[in-house]
């Protein structure tokens, strides 16, 4: 194989800012109080409950205000992520050619248009349903509805006409997020928000109108609504995104909903006995001081024994409880595990240096506003979640869509660490493998690039481990306690150390002008112990000026005994890369200029300073997923 210098490259570090938040004091006890249906409460009502948080929870109570880039602003909701305000005036000349290619081959996206939040996914009658938010206007956010679309495998998929529109006083200005239920006789019924015509956000319930339908075509919104709105000391514009319910011993079933007290996340719980009355349990079930407003929030248990899924029901002591949120602040889903207690309506992190919103994330690249659900088919936990673009809007007008959904990922907890889950691609999406080639033990000097065979690695499965001698993996430096992928002593694949950065080049040309390195860093904390760091560095994937080029990755658990492995699915501008079976993920979001269709390639690169590595790389070529437009469908 040819090789490459690997020690000219010279890209620029973007500083992380770091961030502390103080732990929640003990929680007071919990009391109940019936909600009530109104807009307009009097002062006197919001101070009290304001208070009553406050005490409970031990609130941060500064009132400053939020980052002028956080996605509820204007509306409640994003209409691009944060590094889109930097590219407002910036273009680049972009082709129909360059731009077509950016379109996936096999995530799930709308035939044109806008698309954010995965809604209210679930598995009916033999299909998978995907509800999610849509503008049918144009590929800027704006006039959201609920666009749907069903498939038999999560793979291939047939799109259905809009399911809910904005149609209403009280969803007049957007059918935003929600999740579905199953009820104990096997009804559905959906929860979601509601942006009123004074901008107030207020939850909703809808339902089949025809339950005999595998399609679901057709709901019917309640002649009741809005069911839930801002309770007291809580913001018109704070109350958002539902999630499934859960049954409780006493045969009611609570839900969840985002909101913030000033700068504290927090979680509200009710319990209903029919989803049109509810009971507002005090408190919060919890809340992390800094984090800013919570929205998308998931509560769901996972398995302490076994890798299958649960129902969010389950409960009891082979079970652990994880809260998830989005952070509108900066744009990252973070979850936490930990202990949930029925009876005070309370859940506790089991490690609160790693609660909620400054610990472990889904993902650490383009990855946002996700949901999961049960399929009661297959025993699975199944993830969704929305992959923003990074370049302008004035590209996303010009090509005419905007945003994908991820590859469904099945949800597990780590079954050898306790302290993390795992997430890993369905297995449907193997069914798209074609061609395989497979590179053994290929020994990658320090400082070289070596290419990988394959016709075209713009649409591809990769799955690769390495090997690092133990005498070299001595060599590492101990700056473990300093290095991150995208900023101290870090600087993305330039930054050269002793053992890494070594890992694959996807979506590069075949002279280097454009790469996206996906990678290990191998470094020792302050007691000699190994700490593996894995990364995709974006900041030479293009040559255009209008696309934010950053550094994502985190550290990921590397255990004694195992080899460092990854996964990596190419599909055209979306980069999906899974280290240790799926302990971290990064989302990357791609726009070459050059790397494109047959001239994306794909190297080994280790550009480490003093230690060899051996690699083992398989690489499947992928079919693209089957779409099929229903002729009804209004998209």
């Amino acid at each position: 194989m040819d090789s490459h210098s690997a020690g000219d490259w010279n890209p620029v570090a973007i500083p992380a800012a770091a961030m502390t938040t103080p732990l929640l004091a003990e929680p007071a006890p919990r009391r109940r109080r019936s909600s009530t249906i109104a807009i307009c409460v009097s002062v006197a009502g919001i101070l009290a409950v304001a208070l009553l948080f406050v005490a409970a929870l031990d609130y941060d109570t500064s009132t400053s205000p939020p980052p002028t880039t956080a996605r509820g602003v204007a509306e409640g909701v994003s209409a691009k992520s944060a590094g889109h305000y930097m590219l407002r005036q910036l273009s680049f000349s972009w082709n129909n050619q360059m731009l077509g290619w950016q379109r996936s081959a096999y995530h799930f996206q709308p035939q044109k248009n806008w698309m954010n939040d995965p809604n209210g996914p679930l598995f009916y009658k033999g299909w998978y349903h995907l509800f999610y938010q849509y503008n049918p206007k144009g590929a800027i956010w704006g006039n959201i509805v609920w666009g749907h679309a069903v498939s038999r495998d999560l793979i291939h998929w047939r799109h259905l006409p809009i399911a809910m529109t904005a149609d209403h006083w009280y969803d007049i200005n957007g059918v935003w997020t929600g999740s579905a239920t199953f009820l104990r006789d096997g009804q559905l019924v959906m929860l979601y928000t509601g942006s009123t015509n004074e901008s107030v956000q207020v939850q909703n319930l809808a339902y089949p109108s025809d339950p005999s339908d595998p399609l679901l075509l057709e709901w019917v919104k309640y002649e009741g609504n809005p069911v839930l709105v801002p309770p007291p000391g809580i913001g018109n514009k704070d109350f958002r995104d539902p999630t499934t319910a859960w049954a409780t011993s006493e045969g009611k079933w609570r839900i969840a909903i985002g909101s913030k007290v000033n700068k504290t996340g927090i979680t509200l719980l009710y319990d209903t006995e029919d989803f049109r009355s509810y009971e507002l349990l005090d408190g919060a079930l919890h809340g992390v001081p800094g984090t800013g407003m919570w929205e998308c929030v998931d509560f769901y248990p996972v398995s302490k024994v076994s890798k299958n899924g649960l129902d969010t029901s389950d409960n009891g002591p082979g079970v652990k409880h994880v809260l998830k949120s989005s952070l509108d602040d900066d744009r990252n889903d973070y979850y936490a595990l930990g202990s949930y207690d029925e009876a005070s309506g309370k859940w506790t992190p089991d490690n609160p240096a790693i609660d909620v919103g400054i610990g472990l994330r889904y993902d650490y690249g383009t990855f946002y506003a996700s949901k999961t659900f049960y399929d009661q088919e297959t025993k699975r936990r199944i993830l969704w979640g929305w992959i923003t673009e990074t370049d302008s809007e004035s590209s996303d007008v010009q090509k005419g869509w905007a945003s994908l959904q991820s590859i469904p990922r099945t949800v597990a907890l780590d079954e050898k660490t306790g302290s993390n889950l795992k997430l890993w691609p369905v297995q449907e999406v193997e069914k798209l493998r074609t061609k395989k080639a497979e590179f053994a033990n290929v020994v990658v000097n320090p400082g070289t690039i070596l290419p990988l065979n394959v016709s075209s690695a713009n649409k591809v499965d990769i799955v690769a481990e390495f090997d690092v001698e133990r005498e070299a993996l001595e060599r590492a430096e101990a700056n473990g306690e300093s290095y991150s992928c995208s900023g101290g002593d870090g600087g993305g694949a330039a930054n050269r150390g002793a053992v890494g950065p070594f890992g694959l080049l996807v979506l590069t040309d075949s002279e280097l002008t454009e790469r996206t390195p996906v990678y290990f860093y191998i470094t020792k904390d302050v007691t000699g112990n190994l700490t593996a760091f894995f990364c995709a560095d974006h900041l030479k994937s293009s040559q255009a000026s209008d696309v934010v080029k950053g550094i994502h990755g985190s550290q990921v658990t590397w255990l004694n005994g195992e080899k460092l492995t990854m996964r990596i699915l190419v599909d055209h501008s979306i980069v999906e890369s899974f280290a240790q079976g799926g302990r971290t993920c990064i989302t990357s979001r791609i726009y070459p200029t050059k790397a494109i269709y047959e001239n994306a390639k794909l190297f080994l690169f280790n550009n480490a300073t003093k230690s060899s590595v051996t690699a083992s790389v398989k690489v499947w070529q992928m079919n693209s997923a089957e779409v099929e437009s229903a002729e009804s469908s209004s998209m």
